[in-house]
């Protein structure tokens, strides 16, 4: 598995695994344990969740798969990265902390790797960031950052980070959103920032893609892992792709370790442009 290095040193799995969607059905609930009980097995360690996704409902899938292989002995807390994000109207300095309990306990953990304010909101930043550098001063959280800012978020945020503790800003990132290319991108890589990129395979559009296709034939791989490791490719993204099925959970698991070679870049290059201009930031 590639690894990427946060700013202060602390490396992470270059791919893990999203739960977007996960906790929204009781009927699913069993096959969606079990889904990351089988990552886990498979070697996932990396696993990205939100106080948003179900309402809490993803937090607690994953908590329970959590509980189930540590006392399998299949993994340990420390083999773990955990991420989890604060609602926008929750991030006051009070409501920051008091949303950090509620996932803590929903996921039954004491710590939360990476915390993450999930969009911009009507709270002021430096309550936030106050709240962020309290939970991590207190051991609740080991880093944080943010999601969904564009550059000029990134901008602001930096003016009360003081001590520059944010560790990643996380957005939509794939080969045919490559807007963040701009501007976003060269401003988090000149100031030792890795990405963290969701929806690296586009909801799977990427996956159909013909180009990608036959990259993928060239190369022995899918489509799927073409993009995935088109999205991984400089070592300084993170990507955190959603799967539920032991065959998808294995394929992206191995694109982590695909090569492109320069004719599959090329082409990839041709057939998704790099942005020549600046756009709003994608967001889902």
């Amino acid at each position: 598995m590639k690894h990427v290095d946060l700013p202060d040193g602390t490396r992470v799995p270059a791919l893990g695994l999203g739960t977007w969607k996960l906790g929204e059905s009781k009927a699913a609930h069993k096959a969606e344990v079990a889904a990351l009980r089988t990552a886990i097995e498979l070697g996932y360690r990396l696993f990205d969740t939100a106080e948003m996704y179900g309402e809490g409902g993803a937090e607690r899938v994953l908590g329970e798969a959590l509980r189930g292989a540590f006392a399998a002995g299949e993994v340990t807390r420390d083999e773990l990265f955990i991420v989890s994000k604060v609602y926008p109207h929750n991030a006051s300095r009070k409501g920051t902390a008091a949303a950090c309990e509620r996932s803590l306990a929903r996921l039954g953990l004491d710590r939360i790797d990476l915390y993450l304010l999930h969009w911009p909101g009507a709270h002021p930043l430096a309550e936030t960031v106050a709240a962020f550098d309290a939970l991590r001063t207190q051991g609740r959280i080991a880093h944080w950052g943010v999601s969904n800012f564009d550059l000029a978020g990134m901008q602001d945020l930096q003016r009360v980070d003081e001590q520059g503790h944010c560790a990643t800003n996380q957005v939509w990132y794939s080969a045919s959103q490559r807007g963040v290319e701009f501007d976003l991108l060269p401003w988090q890589r000149e100031h030792q920032m890795p990405l963290m990129a969701y929806s690296p395979i586009d909801q799977a559009a990427l996956a159909r893609h013909s180009v990608l296709e036959g990259i993928g034939k060239r190369l022995g791989a899918s489509a799927a892992q073409v993009a995935l490791a088109w999205a991984l490719r400089d070592g300084r993204v993170m990507a955190i792709p959603k799967a539920v099925g032991e065959d998808h959970l294995r394929d992206n698991l191995a694109a982590a370790d695909l090569a492109l070679n320069a004719s599959a870049l090329a082409a990839i290059e041709r057939a998704f442009p790099p942005p020549t201009r600046k756009s709003a930031l994608a967001m889902l």
